[in-house]
């Protein structure tokens, strides 16, 4: 099973082909445009493992962007005691969703690739009575 260690977002993710998971939210960016992570610290597979010192010139992770969207609410309360004083406050964190596609090692070949999703395609059976008499 082949794996990347890229760095977005402040973050180090541990990724696969065909893997989904957030991130901290890319700016400008639409659902269903390419990404391309050249921070990438490591990768390899179950024979080889490559390791950057700190990241490896040449390699790259492509992903496609799912979605951008916000996280629950985090409530923020502070009370002081005997005072009367208290302060609410909330906060949604913003993330984009993404999808891993491929993984290119440091000579530019195709290191790992997900399968293409297909979409299921529309049936149309709809019935069609006759009456006779």
């Amino acid at each position: 099973m082949s794996f990347a260690i890229i760095q977005t977002g402040g973050k180090q993710y541990k990724v696969k082909a065909g893997e989904i998971l957030k991130i901290e939210k890319l700016d400008n960016l639409k659902p269903n445009s390419k990404i391309e992570f050249k921070e990438v610290l490591a990768y390899g597979n179950d024979k080889v493992t490559e390791i950057g010192e700190p990241k490896i010139e040449g390699a790259k992770v492509e992903a496609d962007l799912v979605k951008n969207g916000k996280n629950r609410t985090v409530l923020i309360f502070k009370k002081r005691r005997r005072k009367n004083s208290r302060r609410k406050n909330g906060h949604r964190q913003r993330y984009s969703m993404i999808r891993i596609s491929k993984i290119y090692s440091k000579e530019g070949k195709v290191f790992s690739e997900a399968p293409k999703i297909s979409k299921p395609e529309k049936k149309n059976d709809k019935k069609v009575e006759i009456k006779t008499k």
